[in-house]
């Protein structure tokens, strides 16, 4: 096992009760790794973390993608109606419906929709699941592209051969491996250092060009990146200019517009120091992040009152 670096403590009633282990490195604007701290030249997963790269493939292939259905297609989404509504209008205008969806039915992530469907009778379906944006860009770029829609998800279909030349591209390096997502989408490893490279490189590309439009949709729609309350759209908010996309099993990704980048892998998995993590490494770089100052210390609670914190180390 590589020598993974302390990230974060739990702190509970000024007892050091647990510890996250990981990676997370650091990037100038010029590339250059100002922070490393663990394997962060290792292979990791990135998850949801790159979902910035494959709405840039779907963009790239045809697919009419602007505004909020780049920054849907680029996110996580939390199942919300306006969500929902806008994944149904990209996928009507190519002729597809929710059928054509190969992502799992799923509830929303937001808690008052997911309470509100339930008591309203409905179940699970597949365009309130966090991809579905994702998957609906995909099949948007399979019919602008005159390919198959029924095997978009194969990984050596020519959509995903796009993603994974993207990657490939922006983070300098080849895919390390070839893993399948949570949501059925093909997933293409790398290292942390390449996904910070490849968020960096979306951050710092020319105005108008297709990576440029991927990072600035994420930043002028936040709500679509994640939703209400989810930390991704906060901390967009807070950090004016920067775009942000975590991941399951413990991945984050945090660029400012001038380019410093963090990159965070919690190798037990959990997301809940990650945006502290990406802070910390960010304000050891320099950058002003004190708008954000709320995500940087997550409270430990005892009694229904705070008794402790996580905080970065």
């Amino acid at each position: 096992m590589p020598e993974f670096a302390t990230l974060a403590k739990v702190v509970r009633s000024g007892f050091v009760e647990s510890v996250h282990y990981g990676s997370a490195v650091g990037l100038a604007p010029d590339g250059r790794a100002e922070v490393a701290l663990g394997p962060v030249e290792a292979p990791v997963l990135p998850r949801s973390s790159a979902k910035p790269f494959q709405a840039l493939a779907c963009l790239a292939a045809g697919a009419a993608l602007s505004g909020p259905r780049l920054a849907i297609a680029a996110g996580s989404h939390t199942g919300e109606d306006f969500h929902v509504r806008l994944v149904a209008d990209l996928l009507g205008e190519y002729g597809l419906g929710p059928g054509h969806l190969r992502c799992p039915q799923d509830w929303p992530e937001d808690e008052s929709t997911r309470h509100r469907l339930i008591r309203e009778g409905h179940g699970r379906s597949p365009e309130r699941m966090n991809c579905s944006g994702k998957h609906a860009a995909m099949l948007a770029a399979a019919v602008a592209g005159g390919w198959d829609t029924a095997s978009y998800l194969d990984p050596d279909h020519p959509l995903q051969l796009q993603v994974r030349a993207w990657v490939e591209e922006l983070s300098k390096e080849r895919a390390a491996a070839v893993a399948v997502d949570g949501c059925g989408a093909p997933l293409f490893g790398l290292s942390l250092t390449g996904l910070a490279r490849a968020v960096q490189a979306l951050v710092l590309a020319a105005p108008g060009s297709a990576p440029r439009r991927v990072a600035d949709a994420m930043r002028e729609h936040p709500e679509y990146v994640g939703g209400t309350g989810h930390q991704n759209t906060e901390l967009m908010r807070a950090i004016p200019g920067a775009v942000v996309k975590g991941g399951a099993e413990g991945v984050l990704v945090a660029a400012t517009e001038s380019g410093h980048t963090a990159a965070v892998k919690v190798i037990d998995g959990s997301p809940r120091a990650t945006t502290a993590i990406a802070l910390s490494v960010l304000g050891r770089m320099g950058c002003d992040v004190s708008g954000a100052d709320a995500f940087a210390r997550i409270p430990v609670v005892g009694g229904g009152v705070p008794v402790g914190e996580i905080h970065a180390v």
